[in-house]
């Protein structure tokens, strides 16, 4: 996962202060996984937790992934002098704030989706909760 194309290929580190304004809401499925923690979440790590929601469904259902990484994380060689300018890009992350829906699912029962993201959870590196629609209402 990486954006098509960016303007500049190296960015600043940027605020991840706050909480979460956008996506701080389920919009399109029935249950969601919400960070309770602020962090730079990597393309691996959102892979590596869709893998987990998936075959733990059996593919069944559909999930939203609500998160993209849009950030360029540079990183200079190892055992390299100071200065010489900022290093290549080396990864991709998502900024996450608390309250961020990071994933929905929708077509399985609550027992599955529970089941589905703790699984999911313990691929990312911060505490999240299960939220659902009705959850939200109450």
């Amino acid at each position: 996962m990486m954006p098509a194309r960016v303007k500049y290929r190296r960015m600043h580190r940027g605020s991840r202060a706050g909480m979460a304004t956008r996506a701080a809401k389920i919009d399109f499925g029935t249950f969601g996984l919400q960070a309770l923690e602020r962090a730079w979440i990597t393309t691996t790590q959102i892979e590596a937790a869709r893998v987990a929601l998936t075959r733990n469904m059996k593919r069944k259902g559909k999930v939203w992934i609500r998160i993209f990484p849009h950030k360029s994380v540079s990183k200079k060689p190892l055992e390299t002098r100071m200065g010489k300018g900022k290093g290549a890009p080396d990864t991709w992350v998502a900024v996450v704030r608390p309250g961020n829906v990071l994933f929905e699912m929708d077509g399985v029962p609550e027992n599955t989706a529970r089941e589905s993201f703790a699984l999911a959870a313990a691929k990312l590196p911060i505490r999240t909760r299960f939220i659902g629609r009705h959850h939200l209402a109450a």
